[in-house]
């Protein structure tokens, strides 16, 4: 992937944000297009309408992924990220959740998930850990499902707005100051 555009700059979010969204790795039509991670495929729309449901703004946030840049299959489109890709970019992921250092740290699928076991180990899975919070890295994990389409499969959306309002709440309940914004990426 040494060919590929790295998606990580001022998009990504606040730099001094209590909350980090971890992705699997950058959609083709998505982030790898627009350079905003979350935003311009159907997994972006999802997520800016979950976010925008509860309350919480991009401009309090910070988005990355376990992969920085767009895993192709040899016709071009989306591929899962693969373990060593993972592991590879995981060094990178250490380092930003160090350099943000967010109280909470939501993951966005199983390959989120598998990504912060590479920076301290744990136990957690999607299918009995959902929506939960655990201590992880001296911070609060919350494992959720990726919003793509592929996702509401296994997680309507109506569950997926129930994660989210897990999430709001949970930043409610440490108090964590947010700033008042209203606006979307448009």
């Amino acid at each position: 992937m040494r060919n590929s555009a790295r998606i990580l700059g001022h998009s990504s979010g606040n730099l001094e944000a209590k909350i980090m969204f971890i992705g699997e790795a950058p959609g083709r039509l998505g982030a790898d297009d627009t350079g905003i991670p979350f935003h311009g495929d159907r997994a972006g729309h999802n997520f800016e309408e979950l976010l925008d449901f509860v309350g919480i703004s991009r401009e309090e946030i910070f988005i990355t992924n376990a992969v920085l840049c767009n895993p192709k299959d040899s016709k071009g489109n989306n591929s899962p990220p693969k373990s060593i890709e993972i592991k590879n970019c995981s060094n990178y992921l250490k380092r930003q959740i160090d350099l943000i250092n967010p109280k909470i740290v939501v993951t966005l699928g199983l390959n989120a998930l598998k990504a912060t076991k590479l920076i301290e180990n744990h136990d957690l899975s999607l299918s009995t850990d959902i929506r939960t919070k655990n201590f992880w890295y001296k911070r609060i994990l919350i494992p959720v499902y990726h919003p793509g389409q592929r996702a509401m499969i296994h997680r309507s959306m109506a569950n997926q707005r129930s994660d989210y309002q897990f999430i709001a709440e949970t930043i409610k309940n440490l108090e964590i100051k947010r700033p008042k914004y209203t606006n979307k990426i448009k």
